[in-house]
């Protein structure tokens, strides 16, 4: 057998094992919600923009208006998700991903979390 054709079978045999599900699961049940999320408040602020121009033309500070405050949450709603998203992986994803990736590179004792790496 070539490497290749062993290196497929492998792949396919993680892949449709309960773990890798779980990992895909974890990863679905963070990203898809928190996407949606996102999206949702980006389009919001678009259509605001484009629908709501005396309020997003509010003074709130000097030449500040609601429309500068919110088009700057965008970039702090950015950072802030990819924040929580990085906590996210560490402690749901990454120690799943990296027993997965020890039982693929044959250190089962690593797979058990006996061996860190």
């Amino acid at each position: 057998m070539t490497t290749q054709q062993h290196d497929s079978s492998v792949y396919e045999e993680i892949g449709g094992s309960e773990r890798f599900q779980e990992l895909k699961r974890r990863y679905r049940s963070w990203a898809f919600p928190m996407t949606v999320a996102f999206l949702a408040w980006y389009l919001l602020y678009v259509v605001l923009s484009g629908f709501a121009r005396d309020f997003m033309g509010t003074k709130v500070w000097g030449n500040i208006n609601i429309a500068l405050i919110f088009g700057l949450l965008q970039f702090v709603s950015t950072f802030l998700i990819a924040w929580a998203y990085a906590r996210h992986s560490a402690a749901k994803l990454d120690p799943l991903a990296d027993e997965l990736r020890h039982e693929i590179e044959g250190n089962p004792a690593a797979a058990d979390g006996e061996v860190k790496a």
